[in-house]
């Protein structure tokens, strides 16, 4: 296209969304033909931009390892629409189900309909996968979407926004701005589902503005994810797999582990073991490809805060480099830390268990 493509903007937002509405009452159960047609289409958006999603992502990101984006990302979108598209004809089928003997000779059926129009906020540290893959079940489900996706990736967005008005009329799948102005409105609007993915604050406000529609909500909040590593634990596997589910994309992943629980007397010959391991996949150099960089200044000075907060409490931190070294802090990238030693708020460590967190890199 030789102009880029406009997003839906606060002002259009109400009639973006009325389009949407009206066309899923008029035309409110899509055959089984059309939902595969657009759940191809959808596949064509993906598959034939890769390389423009990575750059967009990465730009964003400030850096995104290619891999974990074809991995974590584009890989797991076409898998779900794959997987929609071979089980689409049994999930939209009639089903029979048993009546009632005082009810005979009636019959009863259990006949799946579309909902109508499903609202989608995603978030920004996997924007991809966390904004297609719901879009992917709603779209199989004969439902118009609206996705809002998230202001800290606006590459992203532009690109996504481009790509889906090139494969979409406006009254199958739109894509909205990312300010602030319209994450409130989008949230009030009377959506026949809302879906968002992200902090369990926004999470709140979301519900709250979602409620006074009756719109029903899905609300992926993350949370904590301990590990526990107990005596018959082997330390070499153990920390292996925790250092790499911790340190895909930065850390910055709802179910990393936030910290892991560890006999006392294993805690510093576990510690040790898991540095190893973060040295072997990721070195000591910010220029490693490889390596994700934290989305924006403002996570990276909170993962700041966390490390001198838990050391200035008598932690024991050890990082192979400053997190303000200026070769780190000028790629955002934040040197994989683990703290030993860290207690909860308020509370003391309980006799026998040491906690030996990595610490936590965004998300």
């Amino acid at each position: 296209m030789d102009q880029p493509v406009e997003s839906v903007g606060p002002n259009a937002l109400q009639d973006a969304f009325h389009r949407l509405f009206e066309k899923s009452r008029t035309e409110p159960a899509p055959t089984l033909e059309r939902r595969l047609d657009r759940l191809q289409r959808l596949r064509a958006v993906v598959s034939d931009n890769e390389a423009r999603f990575e750059a967009a992502i990465s730009a964003d990101f400030g850096h995104r390892s290619q891999t974990e984006t074809v991995f974590a990302e584009i890989m797991m979108v076409l898998s779900e629409i794959r997987h929609a598209a071979k089980h689409l004809k049994k999930w939209m089928a009639v089903q029979r189900v048993p009546t009632a003997l005082q009810f005979v000779p009636a019959k009863n059926r259990l006949m799946p309909q579309p909902l109508g129009v499903v609202g989608i906020i995603s978030p920004w540290n996997y924007p991809l996968q966390l904004t297609l893959a719901p879009a992917v079940g709603a779209i199989a489900a004969g439902n118009r979407v609206m996705i809002k996706p998230s202001e800290l990736v606006p590459r992203f967005a532009a690109l996504l926004t481009e790509l889906i008005a090139q494969k979409f009329d406006a009254d199958e799948l739109v894509v909205t701005g990312v300010e602030e102005e319209i994450a409130r409105a989008f949230a009030a609007l009377p959506f026949d589902h809302l879906v968002f993915t992200g902090s369990t604050r926004v999470g709140r406000v979301v519900a709250e503005a979602a409620g006074r529609n009756l719109t029903p909500v899905t609300l992926e909040l993350g949370g904590k994810s301990p590990a526990i590593v107990d005596r018959s634990a082997d330390l070499d596997q153990a920390s292996e797999r925790i250092a790499y589910g911790k340190l895909l994309n930065a850390g910055q992943t709802c179910i990393a582990p936030d910290y892991v629980l560890v006999p006392e007397a294993l805690a510093v010959d576990f510690a040790g073991k898991l540095e190893g391991q973060m040295r072997r996949m990721f070195g000591t150099d910010p220029a490693n490809k490889d390596y994700t960089s934290i989305i924006s200044d403002r996570h990276y000075a909170r993962l700041e805060g966390l490390v001198s907060d838990a050391a200035a409490k008598g932690a024991k931190i050890i990082q192979a480099a400053r997190s303000d070294d200026p070769a780190w802090k000028r790629s955002r990238k934040f040197p994989p830390a683990i703290i030993l030693g860290a207690t909860s708020p308020g509370e003391k460590r309980a006799s026998g268990v040491s906690e030996c967190s990595v610490c936590k890199t965004g998300s």
